[in-house]
Protein backbone atom coordinates (compact mmCIF):
# COMPACT_ATOMS: atom_id res chain seq x y z
CA UNK A 1 0.00 0.00 0.00
CA UNK A 2 1.35 3.41 -0.96
CA UNK A 3 1.01 6.69 0.91
CA UNK A 4 1.42 5.15 4.33
CA UNK A 5 2.38 7.20 7.38
CA UNK A 6 4.39 5.72 10.24
CA UNK A 7 4.08 7.92 13.33
CA UNK A 8 6.66 7.30 16.06
CA UNK A 9 6.02 8.35 19.66
CA UNK A 10 8.32 10.02 22.19
CA UNK A 11 11.83 8.47 22.09
CA UNK A 12 13.46 10.30 25.03
CA UNK A 13 17.05 9.31 24.42
CA UNK A 14 16.52 5.56 23.96
CA UNK A 15 18.44 4.72 20.80
CA UNK A 16 18.12 0.96 21.25
CA UNK A 17 14.32 1.17 21.35
CA UNK A 18 14.32 3.35 18.24
CA UNK A 19 16.52 0.92 16.33
CA UNK A 20 14.35 -2.03 17.37
CA UNK A 21 11.23 -0.31 16.06
CA UNK A 22 12.94 0.75 12.83
CA UNK A 23 14.01 -2.85 12.31
CA UNK A 24 10.41 -4.05 12.52
CA UNK A 25 8.98 -1.70 9.90
CA UNK A 26 8.18 -2.97 6.41
CA UNK A 27 10.18 -1.73 3.46
CA UNK A 28 9.28 1.92 2.90
CA UNK A 29 9.27 3.74 -0.41
CA UNK A 30 9.23 7.36 -1.56
CA UNK A 31 5.44 7.53 -1.22
CA UNK A 32 5.58 6.71 2.49
CA UNK A 33 6.07 9.16 5.37
CA UNK A 34 8.10 8.37 8.47
CA UNK A 35 7.03 10.89 11.08
CA UNK A 36 8.40 11.51 14.58
CA UNK A 37 6.22 13.27 17.14
CA UNK A 38 8.97 15.00 19.12
CA UNK A 39 10.76 14.56 22.46
CA UNK A 40 13.91 12.97 21.11
CA UNK A 41 16.01 13.88 24.14
CA UNK A 42 16.16 13.75 27.95
CA UNK A 43 15.66 10.88 30.42
CA UNK A 44 17.29 8.14 28.34
CA UNK A 45 21.05 7.88 28.14
CA UNK A 46 21.54 8.51 24.39
CA UNK A 47 19.91 11.81 23.47
CA UNK A 48 22.83 12.90 21.29
CA UNK A 49 22.91 9.55 19.50
CA UNK A 50 19.16 9.60 18.84
CA UNK A 51 19.39 13.04 17.26
CA UNK A 52 22.40 12.02 15.19
CA UNK A 53 20.45 9.02 13.91
CA UNK A 54 17.41 11.11 12.98
CA UNK A 55 19.44 13.88 11.34
CA UNK A 56 22.23 12.03 9.62
CA UNK A 57 21.79 8.27 9.48
CA UNK A 58 18.08 7.76 8.88
CA UNK A 59 17.70 9.91 5.74
CA UNK A 60 20.48 7.90 4.11
CA UNK A 61 18.84 4.55 4.81
CA UNK A 62 15.19 5.15 3.88
CA UNK A 63 13.37 6.31 0.76
CA UNK A 64 10.47 7.56 2.85
CA UNK A 65 9.76 11.22 3.47
CA UNK A 66 11.09 11.89 6.99
CA UNK A 67 9.29 14.44 9.21
CA UNK A 68 10.61 15.33 12.66
CA UNK A 69 8.21 17.46 14.70
CA UNK A 70 9.18 19.63 17.65
CA UNK A 71 8.37 18.30 21.11
CA UNK A 72 8.07 20.15 24.38
CA UNK A 73 11.53 18.95 25.46
CA UNK A 74 13.16 20.42 22.36
CA UNK A 75 11.14 23.56 22.98
CA UNK A 76 12.19 23.61 26.62
CA UNK A 77 15.89 23.42 25.79
CA UNK A 78 15.55 26.18 23.21
CA UNK A 79 14.01 28.38 25.90
CA UNK A 80 16.94 27.54 28.17
CA UNK A 81 19.46 28.50 25.49
CA UNK A 82 17.66 31.63 24.42
CA UNK A 83 16.96 33.14 27.81
CA UNK A 84 17.28 30.67 30.63
CA UNK A 85 14.65 28.47 32.22
CA UNK A 86 15.90 26.86 35.44
CA UNK A 87 12.41 25.53 36.17
CA UNK A 88 12.82 23.19 33.20
CA UNK A 89 16.36 22.12 34.00
CA UNK A 90 16.07 21.55 37.75
CA UNK A 91 13.38 18.82 38.09
CA UNK A 92 15.07 15.43 38.06
CA UNK A 93 12.12 13.89 36.25
CA UNK A 94 12.72 16.01 33.16
CA UNK A 95 15.92 14.07 32.54
CA UNK A 96 18.07 17.05 31.59
CA UNK A 97 21.21 15.66 33.24
CA UNK A 98 21.09 12.55 31.05
CA UNK A 99 20.82 14.75 27.97
CA UNK A 100 23.73 16.98 28.93
CA UNK A 101 25.97 14.02 29.74
CA UNK A 102 25.26 12.38 26.37
CA UNK A 103 26.20 15.51 24.42
CA UNK A 104 29.28 15.95 26.60
CA UNK A 105 30.38 12.34 26.00
CA UNK A 106 30.23 11.64 29.71
CA UNK A 107 28.70 8.58 31.33
CA UNK A 108 25.33 8.73 33.01
CA UNK A 109 23.45 6.28 35.19
CA UNK A 110 19.93 6.70 36.60
CA UNK A 111 20.13 8.32 40.01
CA UNK A 112 23.30 10.30 39.28
CA UNK A 113 23.38 13.66 41.04
CA UNK A 114 24.29 16.81 39.12
CA UNK A 115 27.57 18.47 40.05
CA UNK A 116 28.09 22.24 40.05
CA UNK A 117 29.68 21.97 36.61
CA UNK A 118 26.72 19.92 35.41
CA UNK A 119 24.28 22.56 36.60
CA UNK A 120 26.27 25.36 34.99
CA UNK A 121 26.18 23.61 31.63
CA UNK A 122 22.53 22.68 31.93
CA UNK A 123 21.38 26.14 32.97
CA UNK A 124 22.97 27.64 29.87
CA UNK A 125 22.41 24.77 27.44
CA UNK A 126 25.97 25.48 26.35
CA UNK A 127 26.73 21.84 25.63
CA UNK A 128 24.55 21.76 22.50
CA UNK A 129 26.43 21.98 19.19
CA UNK A 130 25.32 24.93 17.08
CA UNK A 131 24.11 22.72 14.26
CA UNK A 132 21.88 20.76 16.64
CA UNK A 133 20.35 23.98 17.95
CA UNK A 134 19.66 25.14 14.41
CA UNK A 135 18.04 21.81 13.65
CA UNK A 136 15.88 22.12 16.75
CA UNK A 137 14.83 25.65 15.80
CA UNK A 138 13.73 24.42 12.40
CA UNK A 139 11.51 21.60 13.65
CA UNK A 140 7.88 22.13 12.59
CA UNK A 141 5.09 22.32 15.15
CA UNK A 142 2.59 20.15 13.26
CA UNK A 143 1.98 18.10 10.15
CA UNK A 144 -1.11 17.00 8.24
CA UNK A 145 -1.81 14.42 5.56
CA UNK A 146 -4.86 12.57 4.27
CA UNK A 147 -4.82 10.26 7.29
CA UNK A 148 -4.52 12.58 10.27
CA UNK A 149 -3.21 15.69 11.98
CA UNK A 150 0.01 15.18 13.92
CA UNK A 151 1.13 17.36 16.83
CA UNK A 152 3.26 16.63 19.85
CA UNK A 153 0.76 17.31 22.63
CA UNK A 154 -2.74 18.22 21.42
CA UNK A 155 -5.07 20.95 20.27
CA UNK A 156 -6.18 23.92 22.40
CA UNK A 157 -9.86 24.70 22.98
CA UNK A 158 -10.91 28.27 22.18
CA UNK A 159 -14.33 29.91 21.87
CA UNK A 160 -16.24 26.66 21.81
CA UNK A 161 -14.01 24.62 19.50
CA UNK A 162 -10.70 22.85 19.23
CA UNK A 163 -8.41 24.85 16.96
CA UNK A 164 -6.75 23.46 13.88
CA UNK A 165 -2.96 23.91 14.29
CA UNK A 166 -2.87 26.52 11.51
CA UNK A 167 -5.28 28.67 13.55
CA UNK A 168 -3.22 28.55 16.76
CA UNK A 169 -1.50 31.89 17.23
CA UNK A 170 1.13 30.78 19.75
CA UNK A 171 2.27 27.49 18.25
CA UNK A 172 4.13 26.35 21.37
CA UNK A 173 0.80 25.48 22.96
CA UNK A 174 0.66 22.54 20.55
CA UNK A 175 3.71 21.15 22.38
CA UNK A 176 2.60 21.66 25.97
CA UNK A 177 -1.19 21.48 26.23
CA UNK A 178 -2.55 18.60 28.29
CA UNK A 179 -6.25 18.53 29.06
CA UNK A 180 -8.53 15.55 29.53
CA UNK A 181 -11.13 17.51 27.57
CA UNK A 182 -9.09 17.10 24.39
CA UNK A 183 -8.67 13.36 24.77
CA UNK A 184 -12.31 12.74 25.60
CA UNK A 185 -14.30 15.42 23.76
CA UNK A 186 -12.42 16.24 20.56
CA UNK A 187 -14.39 15.31 17.45
CA UNK A 188 -12.96 15.91 14.01
CA UNK A 189 -10.16 14.65 11.80
CA UNK A 190 -8.02 12.07 13.55
CA UNK A 191 -5.22 13.61 15.65
CA UNK A 192 -2.11 11.59 16.56
CA UNK A 193 -0.08 12.85 19.53
CA UNK A 194 2.62 11.89 22.00
CA UNK A 195 3.51 13.89 25.15
CA UNK A 196 1.04 12.34 27.60
CA UNK A 197 2.07 8.90 28.81
CA UNK A 198 -0.73 6.51 28.06
CA UNK A 199 -0.75 5.16 31.62
CA UNK A 200 -2.17 8.56 32.63
CA UNK A 201 -5.25 8.09 30.43
CA UNK A 202 -8.35 6.02 31.27
CA UNK A 203 -7.72 2.57 29.74
CA UNK A 204 -11.41 1.71 29.74
CA UNK A 205 -11.97 4.48 27.20
CA UNK A 206 -9.39 3.13 24.77
CA UNK A 207 -10.48 0.85 21.94
CA UNK A 208 -6.94 -0.56 21.67
CA UNK A 209 -5.99 -3.22 24.24
CA UNK A 210 -7.86 -1.57 27.15
CA UNK A 211 -6.62 -4.40 29.36
CA UNK A 212 -3.08 -3.00 29.00
CA UNK A 213 -2.93 0.60 30.34
CA UNK A 214 0.68 0.94 29.15
CA UNK A 215 -0.20 0.36 25.52
CA UNK A 216 -1.16 2.90 22.86
CA UNK A 217 -4.37 4.79 23.72
CA UNK A 218 -7.05 5.06 21.04
CA UNK A 219 -9.99 7.35 21.73
CA UNK A 220 -12.84 8.49 19.52
CA UNK A 221 -10.71 10.81 17.37
CA UNK A 222 -7.37 10.95 19.23
CA UNK A 223 -4.55 8.41 19.28
CA UNK A 224 -1.79 8.75 21.90
CA UNK A 225 1.55 7.06 21.18
CA UNK A 226 3.68 7.97 24.22
CA UNK A 227 4.14 4.56 25.83
CA UNK A 228 6.88 5.59 28.25
CA UNK A 229 10.04 5.17 26.18
CA UNK A 230 13.07 6.49 28.04
CA UNK A 231 11.43 6.14 31.45
CA UNK A 232 10.88 2.42 31.81
CA UNK A 233 8.32 1.91 29.04
CA UNK A 234 8.70 1.16 25.35
CA UNK A 235 8.52 2.89 21.98
CA UNK A 236 5.46 2.68 19.74
CA UNK A 237 5.05 3.36 16.03
CA UNK A 238 1.59 3.61 14.46
CA UNK A 239 1.03 2.86 10.78
CA UNK A 240 -1.82 4.70 9.07
CA UNK A 241 -4.25 4.09 7.53
CA UNK A 242 -3.94 0.40 8.47
CA UNK A 243 -3.56 1.18 12.20
CA UNK A 244 -0.88 -1.45 12.66
CA UNK A 245 1.54 -0.95 15.52
CA UNK A 246 5.24 -1.70 15.91
CA UNK A 247 6.72 -1.74 19.41
CA UNK A 248 10.21 -1.96 20.85
CA UNK A 249 9.20 -4.35 23.62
Amino acid sequence: MANRTFAVGDIHGDLEALLRVMGKLPLLDEKDTLLFLGDYMDRGMQSAQVIDFLRNRLPARTKAHVVTLRGNHEDGWLRVVEGGWPEFVAPEGNGCLACMRSFSARSYAPGDAATEDDMRLMLSGGFFPKDVLEWMRGLPYWYEDEHALYVHAGLPFHEGRFLHPRDVEHKAVLLWVRTMQFFLDYRGKLVVVGHTSTDNLPPELSSFTPEDPLDMWVGENVIVTDTGCGKGGFLTCLELPARRTYESR
